[in-house]
């Protein structure tokens, strides 16, 4: 019987470490084959990292990085100063609302990116009338693009404290729902609010469909224009955007494997209180 089990395990061992190296070669020989290719001319890197020859000989390439960066920090913050405080209202005095507003937040990630746009170029008629056509108006797209993502790890984050608990004591000490906020509520889900910001970077860096029908520029949509032009610098931009994403998305693993060590170090540190029994007369 050990005989069999033994080789069972052997088995299942090979075929996992078989299903992880194909996978691996899947996914690696793209970035093998962008690293070749990029490197055929001995200029590229080194332009890359040289900012000012950068702007001078690439310019829409430097306008689109600025804008990408740009927009990914307003559309983070955005999303911050909007969902937080909605997602806490909504756990401490409208908990009936929170299927509701988890639809809601859910809904764009079933709706493909075309049909968004679709629905919002009249909306966006009224914004460059307003605002003009700078492109740091898809940041008003791209917060609604990324709710799915930000939603689930914000309630991920609220669902693992006692929000309503902290709340009453904080108000009860005298703080204002301002103070509640700021000190109480952020500090316990701080990781969740840098997940929330990690993902909402990682698709803004790597949106194009909604700028490009939009007629906006972004990161993406240069790299498209300058595959025409200069492919080994397209490439190498290309590369260098998914290894940023790829560290973010890393960083964001790193802090939830830190929070879930840190949550099972306080509960192995807190005693199980355990029944107290008399002795007997």
């Amino acid at each position: 019987m050990a005989g069999v089990i033994a080789r069972r395990a052997r088995r299942q061992r090979v075929f996992r470490w078989t299903v992880l190296s194909v996978l691996g070669v899947f996914f690696l020989l793209p970035f093998v084959a962008m690293v070749e290719f990029s490197t055929r001319d001995p200029q590229t890197w080194p332009l890359l990292v040289d900012w000012p020859r950068l702007s001078e000989r690439y310019p829409a390439l430097a306008e689109g990085i600025v804008a990408s960066l740009s927009q990914a920090a307003l559309t983070a913050l955005l999303m911050l100063v909007l969902l937080v405080p909605t997602a806490v209202w909504v756990r401490l005095r409208l908990p009936r609302l929170r299927r509701l507003i988890e639809f809601l937040c859910l809904l764009p990630l079933t709706i493909p990116a075309i049909v968004l746009v679709v629905g919002l170029a009249p909306v966006y008629a009224w914004v460059t009338y307003f605002l003009g056509g700078s492109s740091l108006t898809l940041v008003f797209a791209y917060t609604i693009l990324v709710l799915p993502y930000a939603y689930r790890a914000i309630d991920a984050g609220l669902s693992a404290i006692d929000v309503k608990t902290l709340a009453e004591a904080a108000r009860s000490l005298g703080a204002g729902w301002g103070t509640v906020m700021i000190r109480v509520v952020l500090p316990n889900i701080r990781s969740a609010v840098l997940s929330a910001a990690f993902l909402t970077v990682a698709l803004v860096l790597g949106e194009y469909t909604i700028a490009s029908l939009l007629n906006r520029t972004n990161l993406q949509v240069a790299i498209n224009f300058l595959g025409k032009s200069s492919a080994t610098m397209s490439v190498a931009v290309s590369l260098t955007a998914l290894l940023l994403a790829f560290v973010l998305l890393l960083m964001l693993s790193l802090i939830g494997g830190r929070r879930r060590r840190s949550a099972t170090a306080i509960e192995a540190a807190v005693p199980v209180p355990t029944a107290h029994k008399e002795p007997a007369a």
